[in-house]
């Protein structure tokens, strides 16, 4: 393994509250040394001028789609789509064919992983069998296999005395529940966000109580279980006045939300537009600025992509049958950029809820550039400008509503355990 010599970037690394101009040293795939006007003979110089050098990112919710869906997406293909997206350590939900729940499976997801993954993919095994909301995973095999958490993801655990043991097994085994919060009986089958846009458009909406009333009960459960409860992708101003007044009452509750719930409204629906439909569907602009005020005064821990890519029939097609999902790993950075561009949030914050934060949610030691840690190292230029293409997608799923938008900022270099993964040619987009 080469030795790297990262010159004359912007190291920022919340980690260690460092933001400083200087270079870095890699060697056998970790940080060897950080200092101004270092020398490597040996060394492949990597030229960071004018760019942003962080931690590699770490996205703590991503959909791999293997082993089924091949024609979908691949861990070979979505993690070579997040090394692009600047991400080294990307998690995969459950929500495969056949799910992520038992032994055999994850083993299977980590075998491939070792073999063909660009970056760290960790798996997230089922909270349920078949995530059918009915009888317990073995939870405790696939603890012993690796998993990082537990989660039904795009299905809620609607049984409170099923997700009452889930917490209580999940709590015995160090690790977190990772609920997708949402009743289904209240969503009753919608499509966008409930509001003037559905009634416009004549779709059938869902209001966002449906997310806040399955956040408070599995607030409170967590609460009398003494679990970790970490709430995935969430939409609404509601959902995150329950989640501050918890982690007031010392309640072991964290959650995420996404580049797209951050920056986008419901409005992108409009049209009929099906590359606009997500679950939990995008809201107004009155949850945006409350999501933004919580990610700033730190209620919401970390940004994750939610990337979830789909063929193109099962989004060109009539909106009430077309499926939930952006194919978000390509665009994420760039799209989190425009609220740092606009001043709404600083861009050490930003990379913190990239990094460290992650990172102490799945309580291992990455997401930094501290001496001696592994290489995971993302370098950027935040003011570069460039036009999305879906149709240049390294994902297989081109469903991304921001196509021919120009967007700034974009990453140039990932690098994972010391290798360089990904590297921006000119023009590349």
């Amino acid at each position: 393994m080469k030795e790297l010599l990262i010159k004359n970037g912007r190291i920022i690394d919340p980690s260690s509250n460092t933001d400083t101009i200087a270079d870095i040293v890699v060697s056998n795939g970790r940080i060897k040394q950080i200092g101004t006007s270092l020398y490597s003979s040996e060394a492949t110089i990597v030229d960071a001028t004018s760019q942003i050098v962080s931690p590699g990112f770490i996205d703590l919710h991503c959909h791999l789609r293997e082993p089924s869906d091949i024609d979908t997406e691949t861990i070979r293909s979505g993690s070579q789509a997040a090394a692009k997206g600047g991400y080294c350590t990307i998690c995969c939900m459950p929500n495969t064919n056949p799910p992520l729940d038992n032994l055999p499976m994850i083993t299977y997801i980590k075998t491939v992983a070792e073999k063909e993954a660009q970056v760290r993919v960790l798996p997230i095994g089922c909270i349920t069998k078949g995530r059918a909301g009915k009888e317990l995973s073995e939870m405790l095999a696939m603890s012993g296999a690796g998993v990082v958490g537990f989660s039904d993801d795009g299905s809620f655990v609607s049984s409170p005395n099923l997700m009452r043991r889930a917490m209580e097994y999940s709590a015995s085994l160090g690790l977190p529940i990772i609920e997708h919060c949402e009743d289904a009986d209240l969503a009753c089958g919608g499509q966008i966000n409930e509001g003037i846009i559905a009634t416009s458009l004549g779709l059938q909406g869902i209001h966002p109580i449906a997310e806040t009333i399955a956040v408070a009960r599995d607030i409170l459960l967590a609460e009398m279980t003494d679990a970790r409860l970490h709430i995935a992708h969430i939409s609404a101003k509601g959902t995150l006045e329950l989640i501050r007044l918890a982690k007031k009452r010392g309640v072991k509750v964290t959650c995420e939300v996404t580049p797209h719930h951050l920056t986008l409204t419901e409005e992108y629906a409009l049209g009929y537009n099906t590359f606009a439909k997500v679950s939990p569907p995008l809201r107004t602009q009155s949850d945006i600025n409350a999501l933004i005020e919580g990610l700033v005064d730190g209620t919401i821990d970390a940004v994750a992509t939610d990337h979830a890519p789909h063929p193109d029939k099962s989004k060109q097609c009539e909106f009430a049958v077309s499926s939930f999902g952006i194919s978000g790993f390509e665009t994420s950075l760039a799209l989190l950029m425009t609220l740092v561009h606009q001043g709404k949030i600083t861009l050490p914050m930003l990379i913190a809820k990239l990094t460290s934060a992650p990172a102490s949610i799945l309580q291992m030691r990455i997401g930094t550039l501290e001496i001696g840690a592994p290489a995971d190292i993302t370098i950027f230029d935040p003011h570069k400008k460039w036009q999305v293409k879906t149709a240049n997608f390294v994902s297989k799923g081109r469903n991304n509503p921001l196509d021919g938008q120009t967007l700034t900022g974009k990453v140039n270099t990932t690098i994972y355990g010391g290798n360089i993964v990904y590297q921006c040619e000119n023009n590349q987009e």
